[in-house]
């Protein structure tokens, strides 16, 4: 086991307890840890967004292995979105952030426009579609009574958003069936969320359980001491600064 090795599954660790301490209430490490981990997630995508969306749709489209002064022999007409991208950027100026309205309307317009007919083929024209279909019995009678149990779910859902009509007698009892499916399903999907957080949480404490394992020999335990010491060093220095920084701040203003 290397140092390097040992030395950031130690980062790690003291990251997840530095997070886990807002259960008993907010404080510094927790404010540290949740900074750090927005500060490298917004870095990370956006080189992310830099080399898998800027480099090969504007500039490899623009300059065809060509000097950067010469853009003729690629698709010039790109420019255009490349100055709507740049006028975005008047959005942090006090005076002039009026000019970013017009590229993100021009945004918000096209997205719309190639969004809504693709939200409506995928999520609703197919489902209808799939559920308007026979009961498949040929692939077996638990598919079959399930396809059945499906279109049943569907009508008394939609029955539920009628409100034409007022929720009483036959009509009423289909709609309560109707809020029933509709708890189920989100039921489900809070339960898919919950499980998903309880994953992630499972795989935090195995990366303890496996620091605490590399730790657990001579030379590993060596260099536990040796980590925690300098972590707590550097906790303490951060706390110190934060401290002056919040007492600072809380001086009051010479007149």
């Amino acid at each position: 086991m290397s140092w390097e090795t040992f030395l950031w599954t130690t980062l790690s660790v003291a990251l997840t307890l530095c997070t886990f301490s807002f259960l008993y209430r907010d404080n510094p490490f927790y404010k540290f840890s949740e900074s750090l981990f927005v500060g490298v997630g917004a870095g990370y995508f956006t080189i992310i967004l830099i080399y898998n969306g800027l480099v090969p749709t504007l500039i490899d489209r623009l300059w065809v292995g060509q000097p950067w002064w010469q853009i003729w022999g690629g698709r010039w007409w790109y420019i255009i979105p490349a100055l709507l991208g740049v006028l975005m950027w008047f959005r942090f100026s006090k005076k002039k952030s009026w000019i970013s309205r017009y590229p993100i309307a021009f945004y918000i317009g096209i997205a719309t426009g190639v969004a809504i007919p693709l939200e409506m083929q995928n999520r609703v024209n197919r489902q209808l579609a799939d559920t308007l279909l026979a009961p498949n019995f040929s692939a077996g009678f638990t598919a079959g009574i399930s396809d059945i149990i499906i279109i049943i779910g569907v009508i008394c859902s939609l029955f539920y958003f009628f409100f034409s009509v007022a929720h009483k007698g036959t009509f009423g009892g289909i709609a309560k069936i109707g809020i029933f499916i509709l708890m189920v399903g989100f039921g489900a999907s809070f339960g898919y969320t919950v499980m998903g957080r309880i994953s992630l949480f499972i795989d935090r404490v195995q990366s303890i359980r496996d620091w605490v394992k590399m730790g657990s020999d001579g030379t590993g335990g060596m260099m536990a001491i040796v980590t925690i010491v300098s972590l707590a060093v550097v906790l303490l220095i951060i706390l110190e600064i934060m401290r002056h920084l919040r007492n600072k701040a809380a001086e009051p203003t010479a007149q």
